[in-house]
């Protein structure tokens, strides 16, 4: 027989549910059984307008294509549902969404060094270059080796030259500055549209996939305007 104990003065716990909290960001997003009411707006998949009708019948039309009926705007009357693929819709935000937090936290560097000459620094603005044209920070890095510690001019002098060549991709966070036996300094890429790249050439790409499904993706937030049409439309009926 299973006995309950009470340890540290504490209150016996009882037995029952363990309660867990909804952690979906897309959990109040309605769908499918969890919409209620009698009758909605329905939306077909390419956006287009399909009257009011019965939540059944707009049920049974979403399962003949195998998509979900989604409700988009639930202050309306009736509510607007639409139908479409509701996992490839999480799945395509939830991809946008670690881009951009992977986007915004990257930071590339490139080393230097007091006597390089001018074939390895080109070397070294077009792979700068090639960052900030990702869309990356680039850290400008400068090391002084040795007796090179006496002619921190010339580190500087290299550093201002770095960054006046890539002025056409991006501009610096503050001055370099010297700190131990290096310089360091930050470049912040330009808006993409003012950017103007002279030692990298990109190389064409393929036609991405991924943003042809971007624009496939319908858009929750924006809801059709109702047609001239009666609102009230009787799903065809099977012969």
């Amino acid at each position: 027989m299973a006995t309950s104990f009470s340890f540290g003065g504490g209150k016996r716990r009882t037995g029952g549910r363990n309660y867990r909290r909804n952690s979906d960001p897309y959990g109040h997003i309605r769908r499918n059984q969890r919409i209620r009411v009698p009758k909605i707006r329905v939306i077909s998949p390419e956006g287009t307008q399909l009257g009011v009708m019965q939540t059944d019948d707009a049920m049974k039309l979403a399962q003949q294509f195998n998509l979900d009926l989604v409700e988009v705007a639930s202050h309306a009357a009736p509510p607007v549902c639409r139908i479409m693929d509701f996992g490839k819709y999480v799945y395509e935000e939830q991809k946008k969404s670690s881009n951009s937090k992977v986007t915004a936290s990257k930071i590339k560097e490139v080393e230097l060094s007091p006597r390089i000459d001018d074939h390895d620094l080109i070397t070294k603005l077009r792979h700068a270059e090639e960052f900030l044209n990702d869309g990356s920070k680039v850290k400008l890095r400068l090391k002084f080796r040795g007796r090179e510690m006496a002619h921190t001019q010339i580190g500087f002098q290299v550093m201002k030259r770095a960054i006046g060549e890539l002025d056409g991709m991006g501009y610096a966070d503050g001055d370099p500055k010297l700190n131990g036996r290096q310089i360091n300094m930050m470049m912040t890429p330009h808006p993409a549209n003012k950017r103007k790249l002279k030692y990298f050439t990109p190389k064409p790409k393929p036609p991405e996939v991924a943003k042809t499904r971007e624009r496939d993706m319908p858009d929750l937030t924006a809801v059709p305007e109702p047609s001239d049409a009666s609102d009230e439309q009787e799903t065809p009926k099977e012969s």
